[in-house]
Parts: C-alpha cells; structure tokens; sequence
C-alpha cells in the first residue's frame, strides 16, 4: 500500500509555479508581481521582458515555468491564461560581516524572497 497523492494546491482550471530563492528582498520583488497580477500570460511575459527592474528576469522565469506546467502537467490552453495571483514573501536571510574602523565588524543582510505566481484559464467572451 502506497502512501495517497496529495491533494491539488490550486483548482482544477489553475497552474502554480514557486520560486523560493530569489535573491533580493521581497519589498522588490513586489514592485515586479505588481506589474503582471491580473494580465494575461503573454502580455505579462513581454511586460517582463522589457522591464529595467533586475528583479523581472528571475520573476520571468517563474512566470514561464508557471505556464509550461499549464500546458504540459494540466492540459490548459496557454492563449487562455491569466495571471490569477502573484504573491511574494520572505525566505532565507545570509548574514556576513564586514569589518569597519578601529577593529570593529558590522553585520551584513543578504535577503532571499519567494515568489508564487498562479495562472488561471479564463474562457473569452
């Protein structure tokens, strides 16, 4: 006897992809999923495309993978997906020190942040 497939995360007509370490804080990678939530799957991947934020191409990648599950995992139309959700939290944190005057360190915060972006198919009127 195996153990039982887990539940699906997201609804049967939705797609999910994580990026869990991305390097750089979470208050930026948040000005980025700003820019795609609620667009359509194409329209978001050129938003991406031709940002000038350093964040876009990391959210760009998982924005792909997020629509290369919907159309190989789910069997959804990729012409037909949107952007349902794009949230952002916070992940690791590396500490290093640097060492300052008179003998003294400083500590260093290098924040990681995740990304989970949803895309949904959306029938067209």
């Amino acid at each position: 006897m195996s153990k039982q497939k887990a539940p699906r995360r997201v609804a049967d007509n939705e797609a999910l992809a994580v990026g869990t370490t991305i390097r750089g804080s979470a208050q930026k990678l948040n000005l980025v999923a700003e820019l795609i939530r609620g667009k359509k799957a194409e329209e978001a991947m050129n938003i991406l495309a031709f940002s000038k934020k350093a964040m876009a191409k990391d959210a760009s990648k998982v924005l792909a993978s997020a629509i290369a599950n919907a159309e190989n995992n789910h069997d959804l139309d990729v012409d037909s997906l949107v952007v349902a959700e794009a949230s952002v939290g916070k992940s690791i944190t590396m500490k290093r020190f640097m060492t300052r005057g008179r003998g003294k360190s400083t500590r260093i915060l290098k924040p990681f942040s995740r990304l989970r972006i949803v895309v949904r198919e959306v029938e067209e009127a």
